[in-house]
C-alpha cells in the first residue's frame, strides 16, 4: 500500500507542472468572462484587457498587462503564474 501511495504522490509531482500550463488563460484570445477568472480581475478589468488588445493589438508578455488602465505592477506579479500570451 505504501508503495502505491509513493507511485501516486510520484505520478502527480511529475504532471503537477502540466496542470498549471494548462490553466493558464491565453491573454491574447480570452474573452472578457475568461479573463475574469484570472485573480484580480473583474468584470471592468476584463472590458479594459479585451478593449486595450482590440486597440493596440496582441500583448508580447504579461507585463504588457501594466499598459492597461486599472492594472499595475502589482496585479501583473499576481497573474504571472495564471496568465500567458502563447
Amino acid at each position: 500500500m505504501k508503495k502505491l501511495k509513493l507511485a501516486v504522490l510520484l505520478f502527480c509531482l511529475a504532471f503537477a507542472p502540466l496542470t498549471v500550463l494548462a490553466s493558464q488563460v491565453n491573454l491574447n484570445t480570452a474573452s472578457a468572462s475568461e479573463l475574469e477568472a484570472l485573480p484580480g480581475i473583474g468584470a471592468t478589468k476584463a472590458a479594459a484587457i479585451v478593449s486595450d488588445r482590440e486597440t493596440n493589438g496582441p500583448f508580447a508578455s504579461v507585463d504588457d498587462l501594466a499598459r492597461v488602465s486599472g492594472i499595475g505592477d502589482k496585479t501583473v506579479e499576481q497573474l504571472r503564474g495564471s496568465a500567458s500570451v502563447k
